[in-house]
């Protein structure tokens, strides 16, 4: 076998300075405090419905009242005459003016002031129960409104569910409303050609990323192959060896690399064969794997373990708690950090909570900690603690087994993971 051409050590570079943390924090999301208040599109049809409904009333109604009004005031004079009322005696309660006449001219003038009050009574009356007829019909209209409008709007909120779904990476599902050919139905058509648009290219990228994986594996794996042979030829010269042992690091994490793109390419897809799992054996078998570089770097182990199953994949399960300890080791405080691993039974889902002291992360940057190739403020993989993907595999793989993974800073540096996934 051939020998390793020999080169000069590379001068060590000092890695660069990290940017110096933000003394500013992102103002808060505002919340809304009353959220039945907010303006729906169904509310917003409610008014709209309502409301015309109620201006159309006042219209028929004025017009009403003025009709009613121009004709009773075309009479407004008695038809008759009284001529000669000798004899005559008038009791009246509503006109108590016409007990009171003593000829003929005070009690044809009484007469026609009772004509004109009575005729005014009536446009009044007509006008107060026309109004609450209004009233009552306003309301009648407005629930009538209210359920017409949560008909109408239905298909949305189906369209609005299938969307949450495929937000929490559910691509399979589709909308196929029925009914009429109209708006909804061609908008409904339309969303489900764009998820099927992009199931097939998340999927021929995952089949991508797995391929190339499985490509990538020869090479590497002859390569490492070929250095362990010449690391233990024992007449190898110590630039040799030392040269071998960089290359084999090198190797190593590139082959760390390509089995983390494979896992996070198949942990994207649901876990069909399932069986019961112990997660306290699990978070137990990755806090006894990652006790070597704990001690190393003088970090304790805490934490009680409680037995719960889950239904999942135990191979998948383990990579989520070795994951976590793993990174809550490696961002630590030497000499004297800890590691807080726990699991524990919750109504319907078990929790494993890993926690542990280390720099202090900004709240912003959390949500970042989870995509691939990113730390915390550096996006690319110059470091020796890993890859980059330990988080972005961790969230893939909760994801398979319909759970949610959730990250908190803690008060003095440090994070707080939190994996719930249900029985």
């Amino acid at each position: 076998m051939p020998s390793l051409p020999s080169f000069s050590k590379p001068a060590p570079t000092t890695p660069p300075a990290a940017p110096p943390k933000p003394t500013w924090d992102p103002k808060p999301v505002s919340v809304r405090p009353f959220p039945w208040l907010r303006p729906t599109i169904r509310i917003r049809l409610t008014l709209l419905y309502g409301g015309m409904f109620l201006m159309a009333g006042i219209v028929l109604l004025t017009i009403i009242y003025m009709l009613a009004a121009n004709a009773l005031s075309e009479g407004s004079d008695l038809p008759f005459k009284i001529v000669d009322a000798r004899g005559l005696r008038i009791s009246s309660s509503s006109c108590p003016g016409l007990s009171s006449v003593v000829d003929v001219g005070q009690l044809n003038g009484a007469a026609s002031e009772c004509l004109l009050h009575q005729r005014a009574i009536a446009l009044d009356t007509l006008l107060q129960r026309s109004l609450m007829a209004l009233m009552g019909l306003t309301i009648v209209a407005f629930a009538f409104g209210y359920a017409m409008a949560g008909r109408v709007l239905s298909p949305l909120g189906r369209i609005t569910r299938t969307a949450q779904r495929v937000a929490g990476s559910d691509l399979h599902r589709r909308i196929e409303l029925g009914g009429p050919d109209d708006e909804l139905k061609e908008l409904s058509d339309t969303f489900d050609e764009m998820l099927d648009r992009l199931d097939r290219a998340f999927e021929s990228q995952r089949r991508f990323v797995a391929n190339a994986s499985h490509e990538l594996r020869t090479p590497l794996a002859i390569n490492r192959t070929l250095l362990e042979v010449q690391l233990a030829d024992p007449d190898a010269s110590p630039e040799l060896a030392q040269l071998g042992k960089t290359l084999l690091a090198t190797n190593e994490r590139s082959e760390q690399l390509v089995e983390g793109l494979l896992l996070l390419a198949r942990s994207e897809n649901k876990i069909v064969d399932k069986k019961p799992v112990d997660l306290a054996e699990v978070a137990s078998q990755a806090v006894e794997q990652s006790r070597g570089e704990a001690q190393t770097k003088g970090v304790e182990f805490r934490g009680a373990r409680m037995q719960v199953f889950v239904q999942g994949n135990g191979v998948l399960l383990e990579r989520i708690a070795l994951n976590l300890v793993q990174n809550a080791v490696r961002y630590n405080v030497p000499g004297h950090g800890w590691v807080e691993v726990t699991t524990e039974p919750q109504p319907g889902c078990a929790v494993l909570v890993v926690a542990n002291t280390g720099p202090v992360v900004p709240a912003y940057e959390v949500e970042n900690l989870f995509e691939p190739f990113r730390r915390l403020r550096t996006e690319r993989t110059g470091s020796d603690k890993g890859v980059g993907l330990g988080l972005s595999i961790v969230r893939s793989v909760v994801r398979a087994h319909d759970g949610s993974i959730t990250a908190e800073p803690r008060e003095g540096g440090g994070l707080v993971m939190r994996v719930v996934l249900p029985l």
